[in-house]
């Protein structure tokens, strides 16, 4: 559930205030093992675009067959774009929920013009890390940004091992990170020409709990997830009752020497033990909720099995790296599956 270090730069803007809910906390994200030591400047705040606006109305788009790889916004959702296109870039915001001030990276494509809406992706880093880590060793910006996709990249709050997110069981305390997530989604809204039916959740390790935790929780605003590297908890299961049947894609190694491939007991944050659920097992758990028959696919070539007879169409999807170490996803893969989703 480690994080990665590292430094990244970017462009302050100015502030606006967002309230709901309470603080939340965030893991960061990497590709394999690595450490803690990183530092990250998070002390740019968040603009808001005000005056006239512009209205743009995605293609539609279902949530079932091939995926496709234009840039059109999908869903059929009428949007009213924010008369100020953003610039390309990557600028650190924060945003008010409750008492806590939440720090967020937002990433702008080059191909973003402002003028037609737009999927948006959450990537959650791992533990200990932070948005800015995970800004720099994601794998999504590389096959999102050609399609105009806006990226938000949130920082955890600080919990017993440092920055986490709250799945429940762990790893931070006193902080709904559902709301934090919810809220960042209406924010980023408000900035950016974002089409609300094409909201995606990603994330490495304890980011990717979060992902799974979006899925259980909020699915009225996340049409898809991609988590990496994590399982659902056996602490918790239970409680997973998605609103809806939504597309889950994870990413697992059989070598993840964090989080055991086959499940097992975690102490890695004090005080906050955990029991994963493991990675078939898990599997499993998303085709019962999404009221999947029949049995799952062989693996193709990417290691990715799925099961494609599920309710309203959503794809439940376990790729499994043989080998490997604790490491993030394969965006080529996932994202050409999250992008064909829509919610309803």
């Amino acid at each position: 559930m480690t994080g990665s270090g590292g430094t990244a730069s970017a462009v302050a803007g100015s502030s606006s205030t967002l309230t709901a809910g309470t603080g939340g906390i965030a893991p960061s994200n990497t590709g394999g093992t690595s450490s803690l030591g990183g530092t990250t400047s998070l002390g740019g705040t968040s603009s808001t675009n005000t005056g006239g606006s512009n209205t743009a109305s995605g293609g539609s788009h279902s949530s079932g067959g091939s995926p496709s790889g234009g840039s059109s916004a999908g869903g059929g959702a009428s949007v009213t774009c924010p008369s100020t296109a953003l610039t390309a870039g990557n600028t650190d915001k924060t945003l008010k929920i409750g008492s806590a001030t939440r720090n967020y990276v937002l990433h702008v494509p080059s191909g973003y013009d402002g003028k037609k809406a737009v999927p948006l992706v959450i990537d959650f880093h791992g533990l200990g890390g932070s948005g800015s880590n995970e800004r720099t060793s994601s794998p999504y910006p590389a096959q999102t940004d050609p399609d105009g996709v806006i990226m938000a990249f949130p920082t955890g709050l600080s919990g017993p091992s440092g920055a986490a997110w709250n799945v429940g069981p762990c790893c931070v305390k006193d902080t709904d990170d559902v709301a934090f997530a919810k809220a960042l989604v209406t924010e980023v809204e408000s900035l950016a020409c974002i089409d609300p039916k094409r909201v995606y959740a990603v994330g490495f390790s304890m980011g990717g709990g979060m992902s799974h935790y979006l899925a259980c929780h909020a699915s009225d605003v996340f049409a898809a997830v991609a988590p990496a590297a994590f399982d659902l908890l056996k602490e918790n299961v239970d409680d997973c009752k998605p609103k809806r049947p939504i597309s889950v894609i994870s990413f697992r190694s059989t070598g993840d020497q964090v989080v055991s491939y086959a499940g097992a007991a975690s102490s890695v944050v004090s005080g906050m033990p955990i029991t994963f659920l493991g990675a078939k097992a898990t599997f499993a758990k998303w085709a019962e909720l999404n009221q999947c028959t029949g049995s799952a696919s062989a693996e193709d070539a990417q290691g990715c099995a799925s099961y494609s007879s599920c309710k309203d169409g959503v794809d439940v999807v376990l790729c499994t790296k043989q080998g490997g170490s604790h490491e993030a996803g394969n965006a080529k893969v996932a994202w050409p599956l999250l992008k064909k989703h829509t919610l309803p």
